[in-house]
């Protein structure tokens, strides 16, 4: 007996249960990773992106093939322990994603042992350094999402750097 899924252009395919189970899985992880390239139909929030996404591994995420200028990005910061980039899906007018280049077992903030001091404080002095240069005088925040209740879609640890707009409290 066949099942019926629905492709990126909604049209229906029908597959076997073990085949649509192969695609559904195959679609959620195209569906994650695309979220982080371009604005996604198929994943509709965030939160969606993060239930959906793989537990953390050492596997190479998207994060790495932008460090490896695999995926191109825009950089607007780049030593040789940081990366700093515009996030393709915007939440504020300014929306910069900033990533250790080694993840070293960070994969998220719950992760971070004694011996990631020194990048988790690199972190959060470029971010500032960023801010100062993308012109966010007035204020910004930082956001760093752990784990999937903390809405984290990509296991390698990031900060957002939002600004350039009135930020809410609560944040959500």
């Amino acid at each position: 007996m066949g099942a019926e899924l629905k492709d990126s252009e909604g049209a229906g395919v029908v597959a076997s249960r073990r085949g649509a189970a192969m695609a559904s899985r195959y679609i959620s992880r195209l569906a994650r990773v695309s979220s982080h390239l371009s604005p996604n139909p198929l994943m509709a929030s965030e939160k969606e992106a993060a239930l959906a996404a793989a537990p953390p591994s050492d596997s190479p995420t998207i994060f790495d093939k932008i460090i490896n200028k695999e995926i191109p990005s825009t950089v607007v910061f780049e030593d040789d322990k940081v990366l700093a980039f515009r996030d393709i899906s915007p939440q504020a007018p300014t929306h910069i994603l900033i990533i250790p280049k080694v993840k070293d077992g960070l994969s998220g903030l719950s992760k971070a042992e004694e011996r990631h001091f020194e990048i988790l404080g690199r972190l959060l002095y470029t971010a500032k350094l960023v801010a100062k240069q993308e012109g966010l005088e007035d204020g910004f925040r930082i956001v760093i999402n752990d784990g999937p209740s903390g809405c984290q879609s990509v296991y390698h640890l990031h900060i957002h750097l939002l600004g350039g707009r009135q930020m809410n409290w609560p944040p959500g």
